[in-house]
């Protein structure tokens, strides 16, 4: 399964409920669990973490999360909107409420991309 860093992102490690750990060999990160009020301080704090890291692609694989509120999604949105030209957010096997929110109100945005497989 090859070697994974197990340091998660966030204060003493995560808020309940999220857990977050660097991908290998990409830049971005793998998150499990929910992205609520409870864990919303670690997911804003991995977005702007990722606003602030390079150029390029940045992924999000969450085909572990199983909620984004709408306030989680909107917190992906604005941290898009940070990105300087030419970056992106590949949010790899989001879960369907995430999905649904970005595809409702946000059909177009250039800076977040979505990939089921």
């Amino acid at each position: 399964m090859g070697t994974h860093h197990r340091t998660p992102y966030g204060p003493g490690s995560a808020a309940p409920g999220l857990t977050v750990f660097p991908l290998d060999g990409r830049r971005g990160v793998r998150a499990a669990g929910e992205v609520g009020l409870a864990t919303r301080t670690v997911w804003e704090g991995v977005l702007d973490r990722a606003v602030r890291e390079g150029d390029g692609v940045y992924y999000l694989e969450l085909s572990d999360v199983t909620f984004v509120d709408v306030a989680g999604a909107g917190a992906l949105v604005a941290a898009a909107g940070r990105l300087g030209d030419g970056r992106r957010f590949v949010v790899h096997r989001p879960p369907p409420a995430l999905r649904r929110v970005l595809q409702t109100f946000w059909p177009d945005l250039p800076t977040i991309e979505v990939s089921m497989s």
